[in-house]
């Protein structure tokens, strides 16, 4: 396989997730971000990734994390970032105005083998593939949260997506211990997503139509069907900024929802799990 050297675009929640899988899979990774504050997290984030892995998984030990951290680069040049990348991986905000930004400036500074793979969540290729310049070399990847537990990796091209790229990133979402899914048309939401988003626009509808609180629609979801986490608990996973972006492209109950999350938790710093707090407390 030609691709050895990635780098991933954002250190979010995700987007930090898919940079140590890739290292620990043996692969070279840069992780950009847009300024030294967002490196500087991106680091203490790869931290927890590593004790997480070696909390859940039985390959891993304190020798391979410190190799998989090693393989690991940082910048904030987006230029230097992706100059030797054999694939870039996207996973930036849900804007489209944004992404179509970034992929304009990263069609001109990165090498013209560079394949660009997105990992939105409900955009499609398609959406984006005109502004990368080499629409041809352009599809979706996406992962699922915690990626080393839940390992699916959905690939999905556009109508011209060469069909030698979309087997290459089927064949390195394998290299990186992941279950690839071929999505076989363009699809809002993938597959996964398709399944999610409408159960967790429900639970939010609730919410801010007053009839449950978010611990009640969550208690309610799990003591019913015995799954391990309710749909606020998810949301407090994904991220409220992702939330907030994903919901202001719906319809009216869900911009009500938006900014209720806005309010309530966004604008006070409260974005989830990865600042301790969201609808709910966490204990770094």
């Amino acid at each position: 396989m030609s691709i050895r050297k990635v780098t991933v675009l954002g250190t979010g929640v995700l987007g930090a997730q898919i940079a140590f899988q890739t290292a620990y899979s043996g692969f070279d990774v840069t992780a950009y971000d847009i300024d030294d504050d967002k490196i500087a997290s991106a680091r203490k984030t790869m931290e927890k990734l590593g004790q997480a892995y070696l909390n859940d998984l039985t390959d891993a030990t304190a020798d391979r994390i410190t190799e998989t951290t090693a393989r690991i680069s940082y910048a904030t040049d987006l230029a230097q970032a992706v100059k030797q990348a054999d694939l870039v991986i996207e996973a930036i905000p849900e804007i489209l105005d944004l992404k179509n930004k970034v992929y304009a400036e990263l069609g001109r500074v990165a090498p013209s083998e560079t394949i660009f793979a997105t990992n939105s969540s409900t955009l499609l290729p398609s959406d984006m593939a005109a502004a990368t310049g080499r629409p041809e070399r352009f599809l979706a990847l996406h992962f699922a949260n915690n990626i080393w537990l839940h390992n699916t990796a959905e690939v999905m091209g556009h109508a011209n997506t060469d069909p030698a790229t979309f087997d290459e990133i089927v064949g390195f979402a394998k290299e990186i211990g992941m279950v690839p899914i071929e999505v076989k048309k363009e699809q809002p939401g993938y597959v996964l997503n398709s399944l999610l988003v409408p159960f967790l626009r429900a639970a939010s509808g609730l919410l801010v139509k007053g009839i449950a609180s978010a611990e009640d629609i969550d208690k309610t979801w799990k003591i019913g069907t015995g799954a391990p986490a309710g749909p606020f608990e998810i949301y407090d996973t994904v991220g409220l900024n992702t939330a907030y972006n994903v919901a202001m492209t719906g319809d009216d109950t869900q911009k009500e929802f938006a900014a209720y999350i806005k309010e309530h938790y966004i604008d006070k710093g409260k974005l989830g799990r990865a600042t301790g707090e969201g609808f709910y407390t966490y204990q770094s």
